[in-house]
């Protein structure tokens, strides 16, 4: 509650931000809300059901994957279009207020204890470490195709995190470690988070493509881009729902290669389709072929992950996932948009942002290459994807059955 409570406050605040750098401070402010919501609600909910209902359970708290990628861009389209881009924070205000007192209504209260818990200490090194790693990556790799500065950047931030992972696997006294990096020794646990991380790096980046090529290189308006997100979004949404309801019947490995397969499928489809400019119908096919392999990838991917921990397992896990998952996603979306303005930049200088401006004759002048570097960039997103299919197949391998050896009879 009191993660929604910051994240409501500073939509407000975000919505009356009245330069950039205040809106920068804010966002990161609505960050440390937003960060606490999916792990402590997760665990909450874990923590309630039985191992055999989990996967069912996991599929309710894939509903956020078709709400929120089916209303927001559209929504915000059209905000922008209408009203102001203020209004695509000071409509979480509402939503806030009513998820908290539903929250106050409806989540467990915590069980009463004979004797009151013993307070961990907060790992300060650790909390300066790993979000500073974590942001001077994602910044490093942004700047990677602007100036010789990014490679420092992004090497102070490999440093820091470096140090955390030396830190967390070597805890000292009794605090315990930020994260429980310990959950990786076990192989179940380290073969879905690799999985996890590598398609959401694929799945995040990629997402950013569309939207890019659809304003940059055909000139659609904020309102059309939002809407072309629907169908990836609602193939994520309802394949989520199945494949979730499914790890609790068949083995999540199997959904889980499946998932990638016909990610990396999607994947390939989106550069063919780019690279042709074949139009949307096509295009947004092979979109869809990404969000069915999204839905059937990473939920099933934390299934298999979190389905058999108990006790305090739970809650570490949960939030060792969602660390590396929301990472992923954001230096798979760094990596793209850098790798795509370096190629737009061989073409057109001033690369996207350039592209962006240009007017609609210019625009046409430009097509056929900027389709073609805009069909390059989607190189990354498969090469991701691929690896997660290999690492599927490679980590999450049932292990081998021996026979027992027939005794020897002696007369």
């Amino acid at each position: 509650m009191v993660a929604l409570l910051v994240f409501t406050l500073c939509s407000l605040l975000a919505g009356l931000a009245g330069n950039i750098a205040a809106l920068a401070v804010v966002r990161a402010l609505q960050g440390l809300g937003g960060g606490l919501l999916n792990p402590v609600g997760q665990a909450i909910g874990l923590s309630a059901v039985p191992r055999d209902q989990r996967g069912r359970l996991m599929s309710l708290f894939a509903l956020p994957l078709i709400i929120g990628p089916v209303c927001g861009p559209p929504l915000a389209g059209w905000l922008i279009a209408s009203a102001s881009w203020r209004w695509i924070f000071l409509i979480n205000i509402p939503i806030g207020v009513v998820a908290l007192i539903a929250s106050a209504r409806i989540l467990p209260a915590d069980p009463a204890r004979e004797s009151p818990a013993p307070v961990e200490r907060i790992d300060g090194a650790g909390l300066v470490l790993l979000p500073g790693g974590a942001v001077l990556i994602v910044l490093g790799a942004t700047l990677l195709d602007r100036t010789w500065h990014g490679v420092i950047v992004l090497i102070a931030g490999l440093t820091m995190a470096g140090l955390f992972v030396r830190r967390a696997r070597r805890p000292s006294g009794t605090t315990p470690p930020l994260v429980d990096l310990r959950l990786l020794s076990r192989r179940p646990f380290r073969g879905g988070t690799a999985v996890t991380v590598l398609f959401s790096a694929a799945y995040f980046g990629s997402m950013a493509l569309l939207p890019l090529y659809a304003q940059g290189v055909r000139g659609d308006s904020a309102a059309v881009v939002g809407a072309l997100s629907l169908p990836q979004a609602i193939a994520v949404g309802l394949t989520a729902q199945i494949a979730s309801r499914l790890a609790d019947r068949i083995p999540p490995r199997r959904i889980v290669i499946a998932g990638t397969a016909t990610g990396l499928a999607g994947a390939v489809g989106m550069l063919a389709a780019t690279w042709a400019d074949a139009g949307y119908p096509l295009l947004l096919t092979a979109a869809v072929l990404v969000g069915v392999g999204s839905g059937a990838t990473l939920m099933p991917a934390m299934i298999l992950v979190v389905r058999d921990l108990d006790g305090a397992d739970t809650p570490r896990a949960t939030t060792l996932l969602n660390l590396v998952q929301r990472l992923a996603a954001a230096v798979g979306t760094a990596a793209v948009a850098v790798v795509a303005n370096l190629l737009l930049t061989r073409h057109l200088p001033g690369g996207a942002a350039a592209m962006l401006a240009l007017s609609p004759e210019a625009r046409q002048l430009h097509r056929p290459a900027l389709s073609t570097a805009m069909a390059l960039t989607h190189i990354v997103s498969i090469t991701l994807t691929a690896a997660a299919l290999l690492t599927a197949l490679h980590t999450l391998r049932a292990p081998r059955r021996t026979r027992p050896r027939p005794e020897k009879v002696t007369q």
